[in-house]
């Protein structure tokens, strides 16, 4: 089932008489640019999902911020197969669609086998993609398309050659509604980067010691914008957590580390909940997985923490293996950690597992790992 959008003017309606014409009238309610709009949740990976109230500002903001980042005209074809509860699918697709005034095509779910029919047959100019979906379609043969852009989590994919399209970069989340980083649609972007503060948002990377990260330096993102318009209403129903998340200046503490680049890009390190507190050292999940991810026979791995009596916490691995892989799987991986990283980063076990618990956009949800983690003798 393939549902192609045209828009309009939504009104309300209502019966004239019990058998009679149905009467349709505008709504009569006053404007509200911050009446309540909708809940949108987080996607829980590394902790308890949280419930963000977005205004109908917040709508409208991420329908024109959205559709301005990614340039779309009333002339593009948005193919949308992400789930539309999601922010992704909702505020950087339908919404900035609908802003736009383009068409937009919306899917039940993103299908591998279906992907280049129905994009040739709409003539599909944009979508978004994860990395999942990329994944899935490499194994395909990519045929002449009318593709512009494709927006990712990182700018300048090794994979757009291949797929002949350029990826536009950008990071958000469900509390920013629209991008608080983006790529440039013209031009080269940093690859692998997720693009420059987005001129919409104030942006500040700081270390742990609290002073403004330097090139090269990894710290804690925050960023700023207006409460209920660019930035969400509050977390519903918990004014403790809403309260929580932003620091003495207004500024949106997002739980995300990045690593500031050249020319003012960002490159995404981890998530804070993934930085493991290893006897006193810090040790990046991120990095332990990057190690791994050289070992051949290995698909995909997560790294999470494991309490320890003596050392506070320790790494364990969880490693999805690739068909045909070595049954010495394990040492192979201990050994690449032990030649790679320094004792501390090293993992404690490797344990491999048939699947990974995902949530929503097919993320790995690290929560629950850290759920068997720590449930082991």
């Amino acid at each position: 089932m393939v549902s192609r959008f045209s828009f309009g003017l939504a009104t309300n309606h209502t019966p004239s008489s019990a058998d009679g014409p149905i009467q349709l009238s505008p709504d009569s309610r006053p404007a509200d640019p911050l009446a309540d709009f909708s809940i949108q949740y987080t996607s829980g990976t590394t902790s308890r999902p949280k419930a963000v109230l977005w205004t109908h500002a917040n709508a409208l903001w991420g329908g024109r911020v959205n559709a301005a980042h990614e340039t779309l005209t009333p002339g593009d074809v948005h193919l949308t197969s992400l789930p539309l509860f999601h922010t992704n699918a909702q505020a950087y697709s339908l919404h900035a669609s609908l802003w736009a005034g383009c068409a937009c095509i919306v899917q039940p779910r993103f299908s591998a086998s279906r992907f280049w029919p129905v994009s040739l047959k709409h003539r599909a100019t944009w979508t978004s993609m994860v990395p999942f979906c990329v994944r899935a379609l490499m194994e395909r043969e990519v045929p002449a398309h009318h593709y512009r852009l494709w927006g990712n989590a990182i700018c300048d994919m090794p994979t757009d050659a291949h797929f002949r399209v350029k990826t536009l970069g950008w990071w958000g989340m469900t509390e920013t509604i629209t991008h608080g980083t983006i790529g440039n649609a013209h031009l080269p972007d940093l690859p692998m980067s997720m693009g420059r503060p987005a001129p919409e948002y104030t942006l500040k990377v700081t270390t742990e010691d609290g002073r403004p990260a330097e090139p090269g330096e990894t710290g804690d993102l925050a960023i700023k914008g207006v409460r209920g318009l660019s930035l969400f209403a509050a977390y519903a129903g918990n004014a403790a957590a809403t309260a929580e998340a932003f620091d003495e200046d207004g500024f949106f503490l997002t739980g995300d580390r990045v690593t500031v680049a050249r020319d003012g890009y960002l490159v995404f390190a981890d998530r804070a909940k993934d930085m493991l507190k290893v006897g006193g050292e810090n040790v990046a999940a991120s990095e332990i997985e990057r190690v791994i991810a050289t070992v051949a026979g290995v698909q995909e791995s997560a790294v999470v923490a494991k309490r320890h009596p003596m050392l506070d916490e320790v790494p364990v691995a969880f490693v999805l293996p690739a068909p045909g892989a070595p049954g010495d799987l394990p040492h192979r991986i201990a050994a690449a950690c032990a030649e790679q990283l320094a004792p501390f980063k090293r993992p404690h076990a490797v344990r491999i597992v048939e699947a990974l618990p995902r949530s929503t956009l097919e993320k790995i949800a690290k929560a629950e790992l850290r759920k068997l983690a720590n449930a082991e003798d």
